[in-house]
């Protein structure tokens, strides 16, 4: 095995056969040497290897060893050793240009993210497998985003939840909307044909929770076991004429060219574990989330509603 070969953290989880925060964890807690080439993480082959031969043998505690990269032109480089890695998990944009900042004004920090569904990313956290998770989870039952979820699956943590951003969530449609698509009742009409999001997503749980209201089945909406892992892809399969309809987020829409019809504005929040480790880093991301900086580059995505951002929505006490 050569010396220069490296690997991305997906080749790492493929290798290991291991999910990708898996992988992301190792790297935090310092058992898998790892560096940064821009914004992607990557780990030496004979570091892997020596994690490897490691684990055979059943020892413990931190490889001491960090890899050493050329710091390429342009590009941050080798992350100081000593900086305490911060898995942010979820996959709206936003987390991206959040990573962004955090890794220029959060001295002390290294941000790898991590592109999980709602629903997944907050069962990480709960395992110890993420430190910053986004949420949008649609509770039918109450009407209410996020809190819902959080109380069951985060029992018997602390936590605190500061809001991002809101945005909507509605139907991807062909141009014109030839099918007169308009509700969720018609994603049962047998002359349409769905596209959906995968298990654990936000868009998931939103699509569940409003068939379960309208007492549809799944077996009753075709398309319904087609996944796409992103709103690109479920966008793009209707613009395609692959399928009639899809749901995702508005942004898109104007992305692929297809029709948008609002249905929900969504509430997108971000979820920390209040313990003493973290109570700095809640400071530095209610900061970065609040400054001008920030609400300046998410402006310019758009379609996102920043009233509310870094508000307290829920903490335990």
């Amino acid at each position: 095995m050569k010396d220069d070969v490296s690997y991305t953290t997906e080749e790492i989880a493929h290798i290991l056969k291991v999910s990708k925060l898996t992988v992301y964890d190792l790297i935090k807690k310092g058992e898998l040497p790892a560096y940064r080439v821009g914004r992607q993480m990557r780990v030496d082959a004979h570091d892997l290897e020596a994690y490897k031969e490691k684990a055979k043998r059943g020892r413990t505690g931190k490889i001491t060893a960090p890899s050493v990269a050329e710091k390429p032109p342009g590009e941050s480089g080798q992350i100081a050793h000593s900086a305490r890695s911060i898995i942010i998990s979820g996959q709206d944009i936003s987390l991206d240009i959040l990573a962004s900042h955090m890794e220029k004004q959060a001295k002390g920090y290294r941000p790898l993210r991590s592109y999980a569904g709602s629903l997944n990313s907050l069962i990480a956290m709960y395992r110890g497998e993420a430190d910053v998770v986004s949420t949008h989870l649609f509770d039918g039952d109450t009407g209410e985003y996020n809190l819902p979820y959080i109380r069951r699956i985060l029992v018997g943590h602390p936590y605190i939840v500061i809001h991002l951003l809101s945005r909507w969530a509605g139907f991807y449609v062909m141009k014109g909307n030839p099918k007169k698509i308009r509700s969720w009742a018609d994603l049962s009409r047998p002359d349409i044909r769905m596209v959906n999001r995968e298990k654990g997503s936000g868009v998931r749980v939103l699509v569940d929770e409003k068939l379960r209201m309208e007492g549809i089945s799944a077996q009753q909406v075709s398309g319904y076991a087609v996944e796409e892992t992103n709103h690109i892809g479920v966008a793009s399969k209707v613009a395609n004429g692959e399928a009639d309809v899809g749901i995702g987020m508005e942004k898109a829409a104007h992305i692929v060219g297809v029709d948008f019809i609002p249905l929900i504005k969504e509430r997108y929040d971000l979820v920390i574990l209040k313990t003493p480790q973290n109570d700095e880093l809640i400071d530095r991301l209610r900061e970065i989330v609040q400054s001008d900086a920030f609400q300046k580059e998410l402006k310019a995505v758009g379609g996102y509603d920043l009233s509310q951002t870094g508000q307290i929505m829920y903490e335990t006490f």
